[in-house]
């Protein structure tokens, strides 16, 4: 059977790599969903998937995400994102990054890589060494630095703008959020709802995370498990972890009234986000929420970096949120379906520019 027939999943997507280098034990798989609006951008994620099926179906439906992803964002690229597959706690090196450095090099600049699950700046920048098409480097090394900073900042835009769609003001103070993973983003996030005067409960896999939590907020309640977590009555919830958070079974006992968090691929299966809204349950689009990072990356890729550049262009996710809710809510459709038109249109309106050849 063809590879281009059988794989329902890469319906869409322009160009799908899978890179081996036997010698430093290298699998990997970039994708490419669209570059209507430049060089596809999107991080690259590290992680022991159970099968090569589990990570290409990852692959593919992260590369799709950050295609609409920046288009919400108003950014000039496309959608990306590769896996490489395996434990990054035993696998990962510097010949392996340098090896896979070298394969996002060969792409011409078609893919921008940066920081994702199971990777971070030091390691951008041993990928840098064989590239020029990295961005989410250590200042060390020209970059901008940890990119989590700004997607909790963004992530806490669009919940405040979520407050605001549904109570009326944005001002969090005295809500009771429950954050699921205290990890690169959620640690960042606990910061900002403290700051708010928010009532944080949270929770993480990680022992060394709940330590940090403890430590440096010991106004925060720490619970064992996410199914602990959503036991609780809760204004927010924010799944800051992996994603398929949203299921029907947790969908379907959380008390809650907004969900709006930085993981992504929230949505166990399509569907749920129709399943929140018929609960009365108020949903922030993952990939609009958590865009703060790709704006960082963006930022520093352009360069030179500019931190309060781009943290003034992350503030307008707020009302990014603001529209995509009264879209939402004037059309009768869940909010994800109004985030997907929003982000469809611009890449329809914006791509038809290519056919315009004046040079």
């Amino acid at each position: 059977m063809s590879v281009f027939e059988a794989p329902v999943e890469l319906a869409g997507h322009e160009q799908v790599v899978f890179c081996h280098d036997p010698s430093t034990g290298l699998k990997a798989i970039i994708a490419i969903y669209s570059s209507a609006l430049g060089p596809a951008l999107g991080g690259t994620r590290f992680y022991p998937y159970a099968s090569e099926a589990g990570a290409l179906n990852d692959v593919l439906d992260l590369s799709k995400g950050m295609a609409y992803k920046n288009a919400l964002a108003g950014l000039d690229h496309g959608g990306g994102k590769a896996v490489i597959w395996g434990d990054p706690s035993k696998d990962k090196n510097e010949a392996m990054l340098r090896a896979y450095g070298r394969f996002v090099e060969s792409l011409g600049g078609r893919y921008i890589t940066a920081c994702d699950v199971g990777t971070y700046v030091q390691d951008m920048d041993h990928i840098a060494r064989e590239t020029r098409f990295c961005t989410g480097r250590s200042p060390d090394h020209g970059g901008a630095g940890d990119s989590s900073v700004l997607t909790a900042f963004g992530v806490f835009q669009a919940m405040r703008a979520s407050a605001q769609h549904r109570w009326g003001s944005a001002d969090l103070a005295g809500k009771t959020v429950g954050v699921a993973g205290v990890g690169k983003v959620g640690r960042h996030l606990v910061g900002h709802l403290t700051e708010a005067g928010a009532r944080v409960i949270a929770t993480d896999v990680n022992s060394v995370a709940q330590k940090w939590l403890t430590e440096n907020y010991p106004l925060a309640k720490f619970v064992g498990s996410t199914e602990e977590l959503l036991e609780h009555q809760l204004h927010v919830y924010a799944p800051c972890a992996m994603g398929g958070a949203l299921s029907d079974e947790s969908v379907s006992t959380m008390n809650v009234e907004i969900v709006c968090g930085a993981a992504n691929n929230q949505l166990a299966r399509p569907g749920i986000d129709k399943l929140l809204a018929d609960r009365g349950i108020l949903y922030a689009p993952d990939y609009l929420a958590n865009s703060g990072g790709v704006v960082q990356v963006a930022d520093e890729f352009a360069g030179p970096f500019n931190f309060e550049r781009a943290k003034r262009r992350t503030e307008n996710i707020f009302t990014t949120t603001l529209e995509i809710l009264a879209r939402s809510a004037a059309d009768g459709i869940p909010p994800g379906q109004a985030a997907d038109q929003l982000a469809e249109e611009r890449i329809s309106a914006v791509g038809k520019l290519q056919a315009l050849r004046l040079f």
